[in-house]
């Protein structure tokens, strides 16, 4: 089980890098095997930070600032600045307050949570704890009815979006968790499944039940049927996967590879987003899932065509460490350096980040 959280952060805790270092000595071997690794060989996870590095950005002087701010409009809402948490789950594996520190940790500083299907805390305990309305991860469950119910919960919980997950209709081999043997802790579930038809074992892939019942764009139809709500469908890093979902009536789009979780030798996420970018033309909003861990990158993927961007790992580095306020510090030093090299590159607000904060040869 998680160590208790720190009293206090470390002074010398000043960057994501620091919590990830952190948290590494607070979380059992296998729960941080399960946290820290991706499918294969983890070449993509390796990606989605390097493919930031390699971006330079081009910084500018002698620019009016006076009006500078960080918030944006999302589905009819406002939201003080672009950094979303990720869905992620089973918290409780890193702090025993669960997901319940980790939205403490978001209200304070005004981040939209994501909650997980898999979270170990009830949808409805997780928004009223939440001071910005959370929105809710969604896989279409193989029992059709069960998500109609889960998605009506959802609604009456005051949940302000539908995440769709669509890159995952199973798990990816990831070879560290299977090295360290990993399994989730008894008294640990995915409380919001409770009830749900369980999908039969298997001992193959093709003509398995779980490929048979697996969602397909006639299920995300369906989905957009039973609700009022935004559906943002997630995982998608195909141009013509981006335009199909605009055409079935998604109110968004999010670049990821499942922090290289399913499939390896996929594209970092900020490489995939230029070109997802340039084929809606602005028609939808599109977020960055995958590799962020400076304002730097937050900074990078706007002006690569995000809205805005959501970070996964790094929340629950900040979780393990030190709680909720751990969580709060996480976001503090992204929006912080956001707003840094905002200010340096002469961006006043985020519309006014484009390509030209790049650096080109």
């Amino acid at each position: 089980m998680p160590l208790p959280p720190l009293d206090t952060i470390p002074s010398e805790v000043v960057s994501l890098d620091d919590y990830e270092a952190l948290a590494r000595g607070r979380i059992e071997p296998g729960a941080w095997a399960y946290l820290a690794g991706a499918a294969a060989d983890e070449i993509t996870l390796r990606e989605n930070r390097a493919a930031f590095e390699r971006l330079k950005l081009c910084p500018r002087i002698f620019q009016d600032l006076t009006a500078a701010s960080t918030r944006l409009s999302l589905f009819g809402r406002e939201y003080a600045h672009p950094v979303f948490i990720a869905p992620t789950a089973f918290h409780r594996l890193f702090h025993p307050g669960g997901e319940l520190a980790t939205v403490l940790g978001a209200s304070a500083m005004e981040a939209c949570m994501t909650v997980s299907t898999q979270a170990g805390t009830a949808i409805e305990e997780i928004a009223r704890a939440a001071t910005v309305p959370p929105w809710f991860q969604l896989y279409i469950q193989p029992d059709r009815g069960f998500t109609a119910e889960l998605v009506k919960r959802v609604e009456a919980a005051g949940c302000s979006a539908i995440v769709v997950t669509a890159d995952a209709p199973l798990h990816g081999l990831r070879n560290r968790e299977q090295r360290a043997a990993f399994r989730v802790p008894p008294g640990l579930e995915p409380v919001n499944l409770r009830g749900m038809e369980p999908v039969p074992p298997a001992d193959r892939i093709f003509g398995s039940h779980l490929l048979a019942r697996a969602p397909t764009w006639r299920d995300l139809a369906w989905l957009g049927s039973l609700t009022n709500l935004p559906i943002v469908l997630k995982g998608v890093l195909d141009p013509g996967d981006a335009l199909l979902a605009e055409s079935h009536g998604v109110s968004g789009i999010i670049v990821s590879n499942h922090g290289g979780r399913t499939l390896d030798t996929v594209p970092a996420a900020i490489e995939a987003l230029p070109a997802i970018a340039s084929a809606l033309e602005g028609q939808l909003p599109i977020f960055l899932d995958g590799g962020i861990r400076r304002g730097t990158d937050v900074l990078k993927a706007l002006a690569l065509g995000a809205s805005a961007v959501m970070v996964g790992r790094p929340v629950l580095h900040g979780l393990a460490a030190a709680g909720a306020t751990g969580v709060a510090h996480v976001l503090k030093i992204l929006r912080t350096e956001l707003e840094i090299a905002m200010a340096l590159t002469g961006r006043a607000t985020l519309p006014a980040i484009d390509r030209s904060v790049l650096w080109s040869l």
